[in-house]
Parts: C-alpha cells; structure tokens; sequence
C-alpha cells in the first residue's frame, strides 16, 4: 500500500473542516493538490473515504474506519516529535490548550511561571471552546489542555487543579433587587434576569447546572460571546450573570459599574483540571506541571477574595 502520513493529515483536515477549500488553507496548500492526494488515497483503499455534498463533507464508513486507525498514528507521530524537539535545545515544546474563560485571566501568570521554571521551554497556546480542545487533545495536536471538570470524551483523563467560585454580578440596581431577607442561592435568581454566554462555552452548562435549570430556557438570555461583553451588559442593567471567581477583578475593572456579591455558603464553584490522553502511563512531567498550575490558580482565586473583600 502506498499512502503518506501527509495524506492521512489531509484526510482529518478535511472531515474536520468538511470543506475542501477551508482544509486546504489549514494545510497550507492548494484546494485541486488537497483534492488530488484525497482521491490517490481513495484510490489506494478501494472506495470513496467522505460524500461530497453541496455544502458539506462527511466520511464515509470507511472514511471513518481509516481516520481511528490514522488518527492513533498521527498521535504516535506527534509525541515522536515532541520527543525530538525535547533532544534538540533542552526545554522542548509544550503545546497547551486553555478555554476563553480562564485564559486571559490564569495564562499571563501560567506562562510567567513556566518560563521561570524553564526558560528554554517553548510553550505554544491555543485558546478555544472545550470541544475543540478535547478534540485536539484526541488526535496529538494538544499535550495537555486547561478546562473545567467534567469533560465527557475518550481517550481523556484529568486532574483536579484549583476550585473557581461563582460570583453574582450585575448593576447596583439590579443587585440592590435581590431579596437578602432568605440565603442567597443559585436556585433563586429570578431567570428573566439571567445572561450567560452563548452556546458552547461549558461555562454556560455549569451555570444553568447550579441554577437548577435546563438548557434552553426561554427566560435566560444566552448570547454573550465572551465574559467581558456580558461584564459590560449587566453593568449596564441589562441584567445579571454568574462571574468566576478568577475573572472577577478583571473584569470589574473593566466594567466600574458592575458590582459583585456572594453567594451563601456552600458557594457554587468550578473545578478547573489539567487534561492529558489517557494513552499509557503518567508522564514524569505532568505531575510537575500540575503542581506549578495549581499554585498559580489557587493565588489568583486567594488574590481576587482578598480584594473583594476590600471592596
């Protein structure tokens, strides 16, 4: 059989994308040379690998059968890489993956601090929805990945880092209608008032999980596409939203007129992990990486509670 990893590659490109022209920009070639080494592949597996539809490409069964097998390889691959860039100059190469939700706020004092550990160490950063992260995780694009626990996929384990409270956030106005007169609770938000972000931020299940709501809710306003536009909205009195802990003071100094409270013990919280394959043994890394993270988010939670309490 003759078949190229750079045709495997431009294989998962392709059902990732499932179109020829935005695959061929990920591999930074040519749409007809993607589209030539995708039919000498078909050719050399005896059938169609993904239907071309009008506006869409999927595998096909047996499309689906070559991507498992060339998705372990081109995992296998990608660690002998990593494993040759660790030879070469020391420090090596850590690829990290981190949500929109913790990265501005944990990843300048993260980077600082593995650049103290290892100046030599190359760190390349991705930052995007947990989907996307667990996916690349999956096929070798990722070492490892901060999200927030659980996280339902194969191939996948994590450890616990740092525990991220929830905040009530909003205007002083909205907040001065929130009745003290019972403890305050997720449960008891009134949900006309409820803004969180939009579809695919698992941040967005995590709230409507502790406020005891499904998604879909034809009272919660789902369509903030980051923290700090939903910081501006409820300053503005267009409601109110649950702020993580680690964003808080960020964004309440973005946003002046956004006020905070807390919740009545126990607190509703996140738990933030470091994901990894679950393709073998630990590696000697991981547990040192998981000590310096968990120290930087733990500082960051204890900065933004002291500060808080100030205000």
């Amino acid at each position: 059989m003759n078949i190229t990893l750079r045709q495997l590659e431009y294989l998962k490109a392709l059902v990732q994308h499932r179109n020829f022209r935005r695959a061929a920009e990920a591999c930074h070639v040519s749409q007809p040379a993607l589209s030539v080494q995708i039919k000498a592949l078909e050719q050399e597996f005896g059938g169609p690998l993904v239907e071309r539809l009008s506006r869409d490409v999927i595998p096909t069964p047996l499309g689906r059968r070559v991507l498992e097998v060339a998705g372990r390889m081109l995992a296998d691959l990608a660690e002998l890489d990593q494993i040759a860039r660790s030879g070469q100059g020391g420090g090596g190469t850590l690829t990290l993956g981190v949500i929109p939700t913790i990265a501005p706020y944990f990843l300048p004092d993260a980077l600082a601090a593995l650049r103290a550990r290892d100046i030599a160490l190359d760190v390349q950063v991705t930052e995007a929805k947990t989907a996307r992260l667990a996916r690349m995780l999956g096929d070798g694009t990722l070492d490892v990945a901060v999200m927030a626990l659980p996280v339902e996929a194969d191939r996948l384990t994590a450890v616990p880092l740092f525990e991220d409270r929830f905040l009530l956030a909003g205007s002083a106005v909205r907040l001065e209608q929130v009745d003290r007169s019972e403890p305050l609770t997720p449960d008891r938000l009134n949900l006309r008032h409820l803004m969180l972000l939009e579809d695919g931020h698992c941040l967005t299940d995590q709230a409507l999980e502790v406020c005891g709501q499904g998604r879909g809710h034809p009272q919660i306003n789902m369509g903030a596409s980051s923290l700090s536009t939903l910081s501006r909205l409820v300053a503005a009195g267009f409601g109110v939203t649950l702020m993580p802990e680690m964003a808080a003071l960020s964004e309440a100094q973005a946003a002046p007129d956004m006020r905070l409270c807390r919740f009545t013990v126990p607190e509703p919280a996140r738990i933030i992990g470091l994901f990894r394959r679950d393709t073998g043994p630990q590696p000697e890394w991981f547990g040192d990486l998981q000590k310096l993270l968990t120290g930087v988010g733990e500082k960051l939670v204890q900065r933004a509670r002291h500060e808080l309490r100030r205000s």
